[in-house]
């Protein structure tokens, strides 16, 4: 028979969905750990399950929800810190075929009544803690029917007829008679950190956050194993905790949550209490441990995940002698699940040293496809040199947003990420900027990325952020809005001959503001737009040329 005309004989209608995912995770690895964190001191710091008891609770969540109306399809609202009660909600809401929304508890209060109902969420299960956040947009929910409350905390202003979380699954018998569902079924969704206009939703698919586990157990990304344990920091509410959760579940490896104690000194208790091998944050939270807990024994981590925005050589370099750890660069976005390149430095390194290839944005991950484009929409040669922007595509990349039409943001099959970059001919992703905050000074481009890890290298800065201003001569140069270590003193002229000998010299920013701190959208990345309405306000003060 020739090969053209074979068919498969494998079960390719097999469908890839949470559920056998949840099913594996109950049984093979019934005694791994959900561990989550308090706050209080001594033994009652910390909660445990085993996967099997969270398991069961997550049936009976199911239980509960099927109770009060929940069909196939519907989303179901959580507004929750990184804890065992999220998970049991990772676990139910797909599995039973509705929908999980995390919802962003950063979010301003107009756009986070305009996400619960963009998506119609029909349920919504809040933190006791958190409540007033979400009884300030109450009264705005046109679809909200049940608000289920978990935990100590003032939940009044949320109105009549609540429901008690506990009290709720205490009342439901065991088990769960779970439907099948299609994988391209929405498993998910995550609204976008809405810099710009309102937040956009991306839908999930059980087969995308599918492939998505399996990959973040791959060496290509952190090669998550059962006897790992993962400390989640990066939230929830943040495209799935970067893929954590399930992938943890899938392979038996403990989780440890920090609720809502992400500050320093909480962290260090946790890291060396709980000893954790694996964990990720944005790099905000892993400056903060650096800086202010610079003795905490981190020597159970073999591996720390950075991503949200450019990773500083400096924060590298700071892990790498305070504590022996090593640092790596992930790059991806909510529309990408998120992860789609990972940093690690590749077997041949040529003349380049290991932090080298880490302050890279990372080497693109099997699964994803990737190119660069020009302005003129022309593919452009992975080079290290040629300039585009990067648009990607695979099994766990939307190719549409949730109800909202942007044909401007897909291209020919392909998602288009906003950012600038080169990629060199082995596939490491090196970003200059995003497209609406890179520079053209002159004719010429300047990368405020670039400049923010240059400056932040210099022992007196934490923060960094580069905004592009007007200028006669050149049409537009860069402002640097630095952020220094407390105690630390240093003036812009210093800063200035430092850092011409590390950057171009063209690139030499001119204009310096000394600011207390750089503002952050809802999941921690440098906020720009903020800087730039500052600026445009007269409320910087800069030294100028």
């Amino acid at each position: 028979m020739p090969i053209s005309t074979m068919s498969s004989t494998m079960m390719d209608d097999y469908q890839l969905t949470l559920l056998p995912i949840f099913k594996f995770g109950r049984q093979v690895h019934a005694n791994s750990k959900i561990i989550t964190f308090t706050g209080a001191e001594g033994d009652a710091g910390y909660q445990t399950a085993t996967f099997a008891e969270v398991a069961d609770r997550a049936d009976r969540l199911a239980s509960a929800l099927a109770s009060l109306g929940v069909q196939p399809g519907d989303r179901v609202g959580t507004f929750l810190w990184n804890n065992q009660t999220h998970m049991e909600a990772y676990l139910a809401i797909p599995c039973m075929g509705a929908v999980l929304h995390t919802l962003n508890i950063r979010l301003f209060p107009e756009q986070l009544a305009y996400v619960i109902n963009h998506a119609e969420d029909r349920v919504i299960i809040v933190d006791a803690s958190i409540a007033p956040l979400l009884a300030r947009v109450r009264d705005q929910l046109t679809t909200v029917q049940h608000i289920i409350v978990k935990g100590p905390g003032e939940a009044a202003g949320l109105g009549d007829n609540l429901l008690d979380y506990d009290d709720l699954l205490a009342a439901q018998p065991g088990g769960y008679d779970y439907p099948e569902v299609t994988e391209n079924t929405g498993a998910a969704m995550c609204y976008t950190s809405g810099t710009t206009g309102n937040p956009k939703g991306v839908m999930y698919s059980h087969r995308s956050t599918y492939m998505h586990s399996f990959a973040v157990t791959s060496t290509a990304n952190i090669a998550l194993a059962e006897t790992d344990r993962m400390l989640v920091i990066v939230p929830m509410f943040h495209a799935n905790a970067w893929g954590t959760p399930y992938a943890a579940w899938m392979i038996g490896a403990d989780l440890v949550f920090p609720q809502q104690f992400l500050q320093a000194g909480p962290l260090a208790r946790v890291i060396q209490e709980m000893r954790p091998t694996l964990t990720g944050a944005v790099p905000t939270v892993l400056n903060d441990l650096l800086h202010n807990a610079p003795t905490t024994d981190m020597s159970s981590l073999r591996l720390v995940m950075c991503g949200g925005s450019a990773v500083p050589r400096g924060l590298i370099d700071g892990y790498r002698e305070t504590f022996g750890v090593p640092v790596v660069q992930g790059w991806g976005m909510t529309e990408t699940s998120p992860v789609c390149a990972i940093g690690h430095p590749p077997k041949e390194r040529g003349d380049q040293s290991e932090t080298d290839w880490r302050v890279k944005t990372g080497r693109i991950m099997p699964g994803v496809e990737l190119r660069i484009t020009a302005d003129d929409g022309s593919v452009q040669p992975w080079d290290g040199e040629s300039l585009g922007e990067i648009e990607v595509r695979g099994s766990w990349i939307t190719a549409a947003y949730y109800h909202v039409d942007d044909d401007e943001k897909f291209h020919d099959g392909w998602l288009r990420t906003g950012d600038v970059a080169s990629v060199l001919p082995n596939g490491y992703v090196m970003i200059s900027d995003r497209a609406k905050d890179v520079i053209k000074s002159g004719g010429e481009w300047v990368s405020s990325v670039d400049l923010e890890n240059t400056i932040m290298g210099h022992p007196a800065v934490l923060e960094a952020a580069v905004i592009g201003v007007p200028d006669d001569r050149w049409d537009e140069r860069p402002l640097a809005c630095v952020v220094l270590k407390p105690g630390e003193s240093v003036t812009a002229d210093e800063l200035k001959a430092w850092l011409s000998e590390r950057t171009a010299k063209f690139w030499v920013p001119e204009r310096w503001s000394f600011i207390e701190s750089v503002p952050k959208t809802s999941v921690g990345k440098f906020d720009k737009k903020v800087l730039r309405a500052q600026n445009e306000a007269g409320e910087l003060s800069v030294e100028l040329p």
